[in-house]
């Protein structure tokens, strides 16, 4: 990995993505690295990605997960802000069951004044972590039945109009974009009725996103805009991507990540080896895993880059948010640097 943040140009390099690319960054802790190591990690990528021509860049909030540093997307999101100029930070998601849709204006709105037009807040409704973690939060799963009104409660801070006698401060005004998260039908079902932008996560549950795409387009409803506009539908997906120079590199890569996850999905509470894992490969653990990753990109850069653009056509995303898996942070980062749009 080098020092420079930006890479020298390459002519040679593919046909620029019919659609955006932004970037979902799970800070994940590699082996051998610490928390602060993998936050480093994130900064520089952010920094990267500031200075070429990435869209946005979310991170997702996961709790009681010791791989992944991305508990509190708000802190990541401000310390990004305050080291980038130009790209859109946010979340992809907050888990709204976790929180009060007034601490959530509250948070996002600060940001809002502190970055102006670069705060993104992407809402789910998944708890983000296992029962534990709903006990740990004061929460319950019961909560989540209230991901609608909830989304329509921070609709009404951000516009400045008091809910139960209260105006968000900061969070007031600032009309924060939202965007509904999912993995089913159910955010695109809620995401057409609100007339918001709808971002399905494709890089690790696949299964529904053709139908839950079709519905969201078919059942869209504008809503009005501050300057007397309607929204139109915007449609994300999420892909897993790892390239590299060697594609045979970039496919053991994915090997890797598919073993870590029969890790970290069928533990059971002890410490499964990786001779363990890797003998699982085969059976009916790694054919789960094989198609929680069936739209994975992998392969060299213009492989990648024709695999996405592929993807793009086919189910007609607006914008790809890019998941890259390598566990090598060369592969990882290189990822970044060899499928970067042109800087603006």
């Amino acid at each position: 990995m080098t020092d420079s943040v930006l890479p020298d140009p390459d002519a040679s390099r593919a046909a620029a993505p019919r659609v955006p690319f932004s970037l979902l960054d799970l800070a994940q802790v590699g082996a051998g690295e610490t928390v602060a190591e993998s936050l480093a990690h994130s900064r520089r990528m952010a920094q990267f990605a500031d200075q070429t021509g990435y869209e946005r860049i979310w991170y997702a909030e996961h709790h009681n997960m010791p791989a992944i540093a991305s508990a509190a997307p708000a802190v990541l999101v401000a310390h990004m802000a305050a080291h980038t100029s130009r790209i859109r930070l946010g979340s992809g998601g907050v888990m709204l069951p976790n929180h009060s849709p007034l601490a959530i204006a509250e948070q996002y709105g600060t940001l809002a004044e502190l970055y102006p037009g670069r705060i993104d807040l992407g809402l789910g409704r998944a708890p983000g972590g296992d029962h534990a973690t709903f006990t740990a939060l004061r929460r319950t799963p019961s909560d989540a039945e209230n991901f609608p009104a909830d989304v329509v409660e921070l609709q009404r801070y951000f516009a400045g109009t008091p809910v139960h006698g209260v105006i968000a401060t900061p969070g007031s005004g600032t009309h924060v974009p939202l965007y509904i998260l999912g993995s089913s039908l159910f955010g695109a079902q809620l995401a057409a009725a609100l007339g918001l932008p709808y971002a399905f996560a494709s890089h690790f549950a696949p299964q529904a996103l053709e139908q839950a795409i079709s519905l969201y387009l078919r059942d869209f409803r504008p809503a009005p805009t501050r300057d007397g506009g309607e929204t139109a539908p915007h449609v994300m997906a999420a892909a897993t991507v790892i390239a590299d120079d060697d594609a045979d590199r970039a496919h053991e890569q994915l090997r890797q990540a598919k073993i870590h996850r029969i890790k970290f999905l069928f533990n059971r509470g002890r410490n499964m080896t990786t001779a363990e894992a890797e003998a699982l490969l085969d059976g009916p653990q790694g054919a789960q895993v094989d198609e929680m990753l069936r739209l994975a990109a992998v392969g060299t850069p213009d492989d990648v880059l024709a695999q996405l653009d592929r993807f793009a056509q086919r189910i007609g995303a607006d914008e790809l948010i890019l998941a890259p898996l390598a566990g090598d942070r060369d592969v990882w980062f290189g990822t970044v640097e060899k499928l970067a749009p042109p800087a603006r």
